[in-house]
Formats: C-alpha cells, sequence, structure tokens
C-alpha cells in the first residue's frame, strides 16, 4: 500500500507570487524526474500565505530512495534549497505520512 505525504509549507509574507511558479516549473518537473509522484498542489482559499501538496511513493524504502535521489543532488543543493529557504518558513512546515483507508480512492 502506497505511503502519502502531505505536506503544509507557510510561505514567508510577500512570497506566494515567486513560490507558485517556481515550485510548479521548477521543483516539480526536477523531483518528477528523479522518480517522485506528486498527486497534488493547492492553495488555501483561507490563508493567503498557505501552501499544500502531495506526494506519493510505494513504500517506506522507496521514498528514502528518493529521498536520497533529490535532496542529496548537488543541483538540489545550489539550484533549490536556497530559494526554498528564501520563501518557506521551514519551522512552520508540516509533514504528515498517511495511508489510504481500504474504502480511499487514493490508496
Amino acid at each position: 500500500m502506497s505511503i502519502f505525504e502531505i505536506r503544509h509549507y507557510q510561505i514567508k509574507e510577500g512570497g506566494m507570487a515567486e513560490w507558485l511558479p517556481f515550485m510548479e516549473h521548477k521543483i516539480v518537473p526536477f523531483i518528477v524526474s528523479k522518480g517522485m509522484v506528486v498527486t497534488a498542489l493547492f492553495e488555501s482559499e483561507d490563508d493567503p500565505n498557505a501552501f499544500i501538496w502531495i506526494r506519493r511513493f510505494d513504500s517506506e524504502e522507496h521514498r528514502d530512495e528518493l529521498y536520497k535521489a533529490v535532496y542529496e543532488t548537488d543541483e538540489w543543493q545550489t539550484n533549490f534549497k536556497p530559494t526554498v529557504r528564501r520563501l518557506v518558513d521551514v519551522e512552520k512546515a508540516v509533514v504528515q505520512r498517511v495511508k489510504g483507508t481500504q474504502f480511499s480512492p487514493m490508496r
């Protein structure tokens, strides 16, 4: 059964206009090229600085492998991490790992 990550980021004040295209046109294509599956991207209707996204992994081992394939690369460290740190309040980031119930369409 798949593992999903629901990731909730608080974007720093005034940063959403830069964050969305960076996420959609830079980060997502990069992580997908490494094998990650992004199932959803959301803006909050209640909080203009909240961004939520969901990723799917085949197993915990698969998740560990993909984390290494993405986050331990020079490309991530050089081209992505500095901008993420500048735009996202990483201290407020919340990551939940969940699995679908028997009747969930996302399993």
